[in-house]
């Protein structure tokens, strides 16, 4: 064989890290799958129950929605365009997540950048790898939906087919996009300009939505009785969906023209969309890569982002000067003086290292950003509702949702604290402070950090929707022992189930106890909602006697309190006996 009989055979680094990186994903489902058949058992459920669950609340749905006559059309293809419209801009913000960790704080990047591989292979392949990352989860969203939306409207067979050549495509759009904005990001975020332009560009586009997505108010006296003119002017601040130059137009219009019919008008949205997409995927696999060398060795390089300003220099410039000093960690817990010295240590140490973490926080921030929104809008939603049965119901899903997002975040963030001390474990567990004490610090932690939060959200949400002051505290007080429940639930299964070789956070939720742990939360959540309407009286005809709220109370906190109790003292026996 000559040497280039020899170069040919030889596969490339593309073809090298996807082999490698099947090979991997396909050994860890054979290892979970032999090691652990509960983990197999709870996935797969859960999946299954998921695309179940969320096919028959879609087709439902569309069933409700199409019993309106002369309205069941419309009302459907205008929320089939919004929605893509909202997890376009969704799929794009977790593509620039996902592009920003992957590309500049991800240890396999870095191992990579050491290796013989050029710049443009090591960031294409981390597009690919965001790409999958990032869309797996609107994939698992679109697909019951898509479906549900066919049988309701008696799609043929290849309707199917043809949703999912157009998802695929699309997909690439939010990616290439998400891959642009986190290379400049991470090239110009340490720039004062840059990041004045940002701010002031992000408090323009929440004032432009503010002032745009304000609800129209129908007076009752309104002369306009046609019914379409009507459900227009209610549905004015939607029509942003159908601008033409938006991707998701695209998507939703391809699909609503196959289902009519319109077998030329749906190929033509889909080859625009399919040009877009061949376009800016060439584009980012092609001239991208020079862009992120310059990008990670800006990112490698720099000390912290805000060293252009004279604030953050005179503040850089004191604590050099006294090294002793602490930082605002230290100055805040100086005032628990009744705080052993030790458990003072230690949250400082917890509160540097996710401060220091700016997925963690980033993420977090992005994600009470968007409750907040969801919370300022229910002002404009109670304005429509004087019927008690609407108040009320609406009052409880607003409660299913601020403690989703409490079990997003516990989940997510307070799960994987005790397996991020990682091989360091041996000296708290050899340290006076004992490894029982920093299970518990770390509970108390993060419960009070989300208590103040979920607290002021909920408190918040009610005077938005107009609730009195009793109802306000109740929800105030159950939301309360939901986030203790489900931060003991966190803290215990990752003392139980801890995974001290990983240091990355997202793959330590993925195991078994990261998994178990969602599981639960979601059932506890949908169980503590539905005990908690079903115990009020305001669903049914007349009110029963009594309290009849107290049965539904003692049983939420008697399966609050166990499920509190049980996994930390299951999670502490563990840790007491863990060989260090």
């Amino acid at each position: 064989m000559d040497r280039t009989d020899a170069r040919n055979a030889i596969p490339s680094p593309m073809a090298l890290l996807l082999r490698v990186s099947l090979l991997q994903a396909w050994r860890k489902l054979g290892a979970i799958r032999s090691q652990s058949r509960l983990l197999s058992f709870v996935i797969f459920g859960f999946m299954v129950g998921y695309v179940v669950l969320s096919f028959l609340l879609f087709y439902n749905g569309l069933q409700f929605v199409g019993r309106f006559p002369g309205l069941g059309e419309v009302l459907t293809e205008r929320l089939l365009f919004l929605m893509f419209a909202c997890l376009f801009v969704m799929l794009l913000f977790s593509n620039l997540v996902i592009g920003y960790t992957n590309l500049f704080r991800n240890r396999e990047s870095t191992f990579l950048l050491t290796s013989p591989v050029s710049f443009q292979t090591i960031y294409r392949w981390k597009f690919m790898e965001t790409c999958a990352l990032a869309s797996w989860a609107f994939l698992f969203l679109v697909a019951p939906l898509l479906a549900a939306y066919g049988l309701h409207q008696h799609a043929p067979w290849h309707f199917y087919v043809m949703t999912v050549g157009l998802v695929s495509v699309f997909i690439i759009l939010p990616t290439s996009l998400g891959a642009f904005f986190a290379i400049n990001l991470a090239r110009f975020m340490d720039r004062r300009s840059f990041q004045v332009a940002m701010i002031g560009l992000a408090l323009v586009v929440l004032a432009a939505a503010a002032i745009y997505m304000k609800p129209e108010i129908v007076q009752e006296d309104i002369e306009d009785t046609r019914v379409l003119g009507l459900m227009d002017r209610l549905l004015v601040r939607t029509r942003f969906a159908h601008y033409p130059l938006l991707p998701s137009f695209w998507l939703s219009s391809g699909v609503v023209h196959w289902l009519e019919g319109a077998v030329a008008t749906a190929t033509f949205f889909f080859l625009v969309m399919l040009s877009y997409s061949l376009f800016f995927g060439f584009l980012s696999f092609t001239s991208l890569g020079a862009m992120f060398y310059e990008a990670t060795s800006v990112a490698r390089s720099r000390g912290g982002v805000f060293g252009q300003w004279e604030w953050f220099k005179r503040r850089d410039s004191r604590r050099r000067s006294l090294p002793d000093s602490g930082g605002v960690a230290e100055s805040f817990l100086n005032w628990l003086f009744w705080l052993p010295s030790d458990v003072r240590a230690l949250l400082v140490k917890d509160i540097r290292v996710f401060w220091r973490d700016t997925t963690q926080w980033g993420q977090t921030l992005m994600l009470f950003g968007l409750l907040g929104v969801y919370i300022l809008n229910l002002r404009h939603f109670s304005n429509q509702m004087v019927n008690p049965f609407w108040i009320h119901l609406v009052s409880y899903l607003n409660l299913g949702a601020c403690s989703l997002n409490l079990a997003t975040l516990t989940t997510r963030f307070v799960y994987p604290q005790f397996s991020l001390e990682g091989k360091r474990i041996w000296i708290i567990g050899m340290a006076p402070l004992g490894i029982v004490r920093v299970i518990r610090t770390k509970f108390w932690l993060a419960a009070l950090s989300a208590l103040v939060v979920t607290i002021g959200l909920m408190a918040l949400s009610c005077r938005m929707l107009n609730l009195p002051a009793d109802r306000t505290v109740f929800f105030s007080g159950v939301v309360s022992v939901m986030t203790f429940t489900l931060t003991g639930l966190a803290v215990g299964l990752g003392a139980l189930y801890p995974n001290f070789k990983e240091d990355n956070p997202s793959r330590i939720v993925s195991g078994f106890g990261g998994t178990l742990c969602l599981v639960l939360s979601f059932v506890y959540i949908v169980f503590s909602v539905v005990t908690l309407a079903l115990g009020a009286a305001w669903w049914k005809a007349q009110e029963a006697s009594g309290n009849p709220e107290a049965p539904y109370m003692l049983l939420f906190l008697s399966v609050s309190a166990a499920l509190l109790w049980l996994p930390m003292k299951l999670g502490m026996a563990k840790a007491r006996s863990t060989e260090l």
